[in-house]
C-alpha cells in the first residue's frame, strides 16, 4: 500500500525556508521531498530556532520515510 502525499508549504516553518532558498517557498512541496531536503542540509539547520510546529513536522516526517531514525 502506497503512502499518501502530503503537501506542505516551506515558508510556514522558519527552517524550512531557509533550504528552500533557490524556490518560492509559498509553493507547496511533497512531504517526501521536504523530508530529503531536510535530511541532505540538516547541517545547516539551526536547532535553536525550530518552532514546535516545525519540530512536530519533523518527527511526523521522520515517522513517515525515516525507517524509525530521527533528525532531531
Amino acid at each position: 500500500m502506497a503512502m499518501q502525499t502530503v503537501e506542505i508549504i516551506p515558508a510556514e516553518f522558519p527552517e524550512l525556508t531557509k533550504l528552500a532558498w533557490n524556490r518560492d517557498p509559498r509553493r507547496p512541496m511533497a512531504d517526501d521531498e521536504v523530508f530529503a531536503l531536510y535530511e541532505r542540509n540538516w547541517r545547516f539547520v539551526d536547532h535553536e530556532h525550530l518552532t514546535e510546529e516545525e519540530t512536530r513536522l519533523l518527527r511526523e516526517l521522520c515517522d513517515k520515510y525515516g525507517h524509525g531514525l530521527r533528525l532531531v
